[in-house]
């Protein structure tokens, strides 16, 4: 059975091209020779790299002999999240009003229009008969009794913490914010808008702390609307969009359970604050503070994370009880040897050492 040696080959070796023609140099064979090889610049060696936001997509080349084009290679695409960008032309502006004394005016004005239209026609009781009810006296009632209706039935009360959105067919047409009695178009439509600082809390919302446990939060939202005009037209409900804001938020911000130290539930506290006034500032909301007043684990694993909690809590007593024994025990055996009250050995240290910790433990373990 024969076997194969496998080999390399060297390059022969060929004399050096002579002044007078007797040798020509013969350069090597290539050693691969499906590979096409170039002489590389030293100083390209050494260049600096330019910086990673300055480099452009990278080009791979084709390779030899298979006919492959160069191909650009681009860096996938970041995507990031979409911002809500509300429609700037609902934005609130104050809407024109006019004083209730206008109001009460024109309304006062159209009665009285009508009191001597019913007298011009001889209408009233006691009077001698008039010119009658023509087509001047009825033009007359028209004309004074419409005045009367749009003063009366313009006249609105502001109070202060409500607003008023108006809108004619639809649109837009501003706030009213004052206080008082005001006249306002009875043509708008009025829409209700409370404006004070309110609060709501929750009910027990999913949440997880920083291990991925399931939790059950309840939270306090201090909130008020900021722009009516977003608030009430340019969302359909934004009490209902403000509890799902806050879910949402609960659902990326980790949430401890409350203990010695407030430091965790007040950076969680911060965190969820930033992120739902983020959210619902696009609608006319302004969020103060979004605090959790009762954090507990959910129902599945409450029993399970119920055990664990006292067997840590255990641990950690018997881990203090255990540092109190030793220290008290070394500090009786250092006593008792440097003021020369005993002579021990290694033996009788060891013994001494084990009889004070049974003493201690033990006393340390009867009830108070």
């Amino acid at each position: 059975m024969s076997t194969t040696t496998p080999h390399t080959h060297e390059p022969e070796e060929h004399p050096e091209s002579l002044p007078g023609g007797a040798g020509t140099a013969v350069r090597p064979p290539r050693l691969i020779h499906t590979e096409a090889t170039t002489e590389i610049p030293v100083h390209l060696l050494f260049r600096d790299e330019p910086a990673p936001e300055a480099r452009r997509p990278a080009v791979v080349n084709r390779r030899q002999g298979t006919g492959e084009q160069p191909r650009h290679v681009r860096p996938a695409p970041v995507r990031r999240r979409p911002e809500l960008r509300p429609d700037p032309e609902l934005q609130e502006r104050p809407a024109r009003v006019l004083p209730g004394a206008a109001g009460v005016l024109a309304g006062l004005g159209g009665v009285a229009g009508c009191v001597a239209t019913t007298w011009w026609a001889g209408a009233l009781p006691g009077e001698a008969p008039g010119a009658g009810l023509g087509v001047a006296q009825w033009a007359a009632y028209a004309g004074t009794g419409a005045l009367g209706l749009l003063g009366f039935g313009g006249l609105a009360r502001g109070r202060t913490g409500r607003a008023w959105v108006l809108g004619l067919f639809g649109r837009y047409r501003g706030t009213v914010r004052r206080t008082g009695l005001l006249w306002i178009n009875p043509l708008l439509r009025r829409r209700r808008a409370d404006v004070r600082l309110r609060h709501w809390r929750s009910g027990a919302v999913p949440a997880a702390d920083a291990n991925g446990v399931a939790l059950r939060v309840v939270v306090l939202v201090v909130w008020r609307v900021r722009d009516t005009a977003r608030a009430l037209l340019g969302i359909e409900e934004h009490e209902t969009y403000l509890r799902e804001c806050v879910e949402s938020a609960l659902a990326r911000v980790p949430v401890e359970l409350p203990g010695g130290v407030r430091s965790g539930a007040d950076a969680a506290g911060d965190a969820l604050t930033r992120l739902v006034a983020a959210d619902v500032a696009p609608v006319g909301v302004e969020v103060f503070s979004v605090q959790p007043v009762r954090v507990e684990y959910a129902p599945e694993v409450a029993a399970a994370m119920q055990r664990r909690r006292i067997a840590a809590l255990d641990a950690q007593q018997r881990a203090t009880m255990l540092s109190s024994v030793v220290d008290s025990v070394e500090d009786t055996v250092t006593r008792l040897t440097t003021r020369g009250l005993v002579e021990l050995d290694d033996y009788e240290r060891k013994a001494l050492v084990r009889d004070l910790t049974v003493a201690f433990c033990s006393a340390r373990r009867e009830p108070a």
